[in-house]
């Protein structure tokens, strides 16, 4: 029988660094975690002093400013930056769910093929929804964000005052990119 090694050995040696960097590692994480938490609650409310509203107070709803196209296109460009990150936030979550429903492993072949099906169709949905959006504002279109669902497709636009043509334009835009019937296209035009 043979006698146990009490001489610590490389592997052990290696084994304990390794251990030590993982730790030094998991703490140095929640060290900077910690610190860039406690930036943001900061900021938070920091913004939230500096936006305090007096409810009731008296506001010019319609004052005229020095630039009047100034508040109209920062609304509008809100809204364009709001649409894709919902529209981003959206996609996010049905992809998790599918990945969620995928690595659950407890679907039959005919499931994870339909499944997977609808995650291509998903990805597919949203390279054409970009692709169509880069080609509107190729045309000179300010900006724009396109909602596509395999069925319906909804288009809007900045512009100010579309013409029938510009509208046709980019019909004619979303169907060389995706096959959808043109009564289901609707396009919105935003200030």
């Amino acid at each position: 029988m043979r006698k146990p090694n009490l001489i610590i050995g490389k592997k052990q040696i290696i084994l304990a660094s390794l251990t030590l960097v993982l730790g030094i590692a998991v703490y140095m994480n929640y060290v900077f975690a910690e610190v860039g938490n406690d930036i943001a609650a900061d900021a938070e409310i920091q913004s939230a002093a500096d936006t305090q509203v007096n409810y009731g107070d008296a506001a010019f709803v319609g004052a005229d400013s020095s630039d009047p196209a100034e508040p109209a296109s920062a609304g509008a460009s809100d809204y364009f930056a709001q649409a894709r990150l919902s529209r981003m936030t959206s996609r996010d979550d049905a992809v998790q769910t599918l990945s969620a429903i995928l690595g659950g492993g407890d679907l039959t072949e005919e499931e994870n093929a339909a499944y997977t099906m609808e995650a291509v169709n998903l990805s597919q949905l949203s390279e054409s929804e970009s692709k169509v959006e880069s080609l509107i504002r190729a045309q000179g279109f300010e900006d724009c964000v396109v909602y596509l669902d395999g069925e319906t497709a909804s288009i809007v636009v900045k512009s100010e005052g579309l013409a029938a043509e510009q509208a046709a334009q980019i019909k004619d835009i979303l169907l060389t990119e995706v096959t959808i019937p043109a009564e289901n296209i609707r396009i919105f035009e935003v200030k």
